[in-house]
């Protein structure tokens, strides 16, 4: 046997073909994971809408009792954030007369409208968290005792929804979150 024979069975290592399999079964298992991760972070990202505006909801109740009026707020932050969080500012906002503030920054523009009698409100979210010019919106609705309804401030419409839940305000949303 020749020497140059011998050293090329003793030789440990990956061949350049073996390297490619490699690399292409990452790129799969890439392609399949990496979307799947994007749309949890999505959906954990949009609870937040929803457990704010719950947390809203209890707090414009709480202001019923007191003073027989629901408070309204107007959007904050103003400019509906997209991927990133934003600011909430709280001192000098209705929000600081309503007495709730998020923990951190958000995700979500959160504002309150009020029926003309001031006894029934809508509290919504809106978001775009996927950046893609389409709102994510969420809504409460809280009629007054007469049935009537209010559109949120940040374009939860009010019409056809009786649920006094927290809601998508999509008609046919595209994902359920």
């Amino acid at each position: 046997m020749r020497t140059t024979d011998l050293r090329r069975k003793n030789r440990l290592g990956f061949t350049l073909i073996e390297l490619m399999i490699v690399v292409a079964i990452i790129g799969i298992l890439a392609s399949i994971g990496l979307p799947q991760f994007a749309r949890y972070q999505l959906r954990a990202r949009s609870a937040e809408g929803r457990t704010n505006l719950s947390a809203i909801r209890v707090v414009e109740e709480a202001k019923f009792s007191e003073g027989g009026v629901y408070l309204a707020a107007a959007a904050e932050p103003p400019i509906i954030p997209g991927n990133q969080k934003a600011t909430f500012t709280f001192v000098g906002t209705d929000f600081e007369a309503l007495g709730w503030s998020p923990e951190g920054q958000v995700y979500f523009s959160y504002a309150v409208a009020l029926t003309a009698d001031s006894l029934g409100f809508t509290a919504d979210a809106a978001a775009d968290l996927d950046v893609n010019g389409i709102l994510q919106l969420w809504g409460y609705i809280k009629p007054n005792e007469a049935g009537n309804i209010v559109d949120g401030a940040l374009g939860c419409l009010a019409a056809g929804r009786t649920t006094t839940e927290v809601t998508s305000c999509v008609a046919n949303p595209v994902a359920t979150f």
